[in-house]
């Protein structure tokens, strides 16, 4: 798949900024195998020493990778995580990154969307999610609707926002590919209202499905709908109270996405938002716990501070 090939290159060279000589780890799965190769491949042809390493898929979103796999990742340059289950919260990503690999995890990514995502305009995407990022961390308190029924407030008191620009050239960078939100981690215990996950968030199977989440103090306190919202149900239980925390609220910026049930490019794309239940624990919160799951929330009005940031789903600033 050309479209594959060419992505990949854009990846390694340019948004990773390999340079001949580095050393770069691909860390995949069986559900990845063919992103990853094309990853290790591309890195190979640009003179990287390029290692690829399959590990058993993880169970859940956030849990570890093996501790091989983690002790590995802290030796490299570069770190790219084609894996079916994302390891982007967890202390084996957080701690290669202390040790200055760059990394970039690429979670439930699927060939159609390297080919396309990659495609953005990379430099828009970064100068958007930074403008985002910037009004997060100034906010204070910030309030979501939309029309199937969101209307929760949190308070991002003395957090700091960040943005996924999608280029990591620097030691200790770290975001997804494809790239493009800003987001934050609100303050714990101060969630409250209801958030109508009309995106996607338990997977592609139930791409469609309205999820409603009702919080309370900064916690899901009741998930109500049909199939989707059972599978999250029996994802979250098994973990307790610290799997419901309301640990993330993230805006979309990335033009070229597009809502497929893959959270992974749903949460980017432009004109949605999500809030994630879970961990917090490597962005700036308290909570860990291995699970980190985003639900997408369609068309949103954001306001922070008594300002709108986003109408209808349209970026205003």
């Amino acid at each position: 798949m050309s479209g594959l090939r060419e992505a990949a290159l854009v990846a390694v060279r340019d948004l990773m900024g390999a340079t001949p000589g580095e050393t770069l780890l691909v860390v995949m799965d069986g559900g990845t195998r063919n992103v990853g190769y094309a990853l290790y491949q591309a890195a190979a042809e640009l003179g990287c020493e390029a290692m690829a390493i399959e590990m058993i898929e993880r169970t859940n979103h956030g849990e570890e990778p093996p501790a091989p796999v983690a002790a590995i990742m802290k030796h490299v340059d570069i770190v790219l995580a084609p894996t079916s289950k994302s390891i982007s919260h967890t202390t084996a990503r957080a701690e290669a990154c202390a040790a200055g690999a760059r990394c970039a995890t690429l979670p439930g990514i699927t060939e159609d969307c390297m080919a396309r995502t990659l495609g953005a305009d990379y430099a828009a995407v970064g100068a958007r999610s930074r403008r985002y990022a910037d009004v997060l961390t100034r906010g204070a308190t910030v309030r979501i609707t939309n029309g199937d029924g969101t209307d929760i407030t949190m308070s991002l008191a003395g957090r700091q926002g960040s943005a996924d620009s999608g280029v990591y050239h620097n030691p200790g960078d770290f975001g997804n590919l494809p790239a493009g939100e800003a987001y934050i981690a609100p303050l714990e215990g101060t969630a409250n209202g209801v958030f109508v996950v009309d995106g996607a968030m338990a997977g592609a199977a139930y791409l469609g499905e309205r999820i409603m989440i009702h919080v309370r103090d900064g916690y899901a306190t009741d998930i109500r709908g049909e199939a989707a919202a059972t599978a999250l149900r029996k994802m979250i239980d098994p973990l307790g109270r610290p799997a419901r925390n309301i640990a993330e609220l993230g805006i979309g910026t990335n033009e070229k996405a597009r809502i497929t049930g893959t959270v992974l490019e749903d949460e980017k794309v432009m004109g949605t938002i999500h809030i994630a239940l879970g961990d917090n624990s490597h962005m700036g919160g308290t909570v860990a716990v291995p699970s980190h799951l985003d639900g997408i929330v369609l068309a949103p009005t954001v306001v922070v501070d008594g300002v709108t940031i986003m109408e209808l789903g349209n970026l205003i600033l």
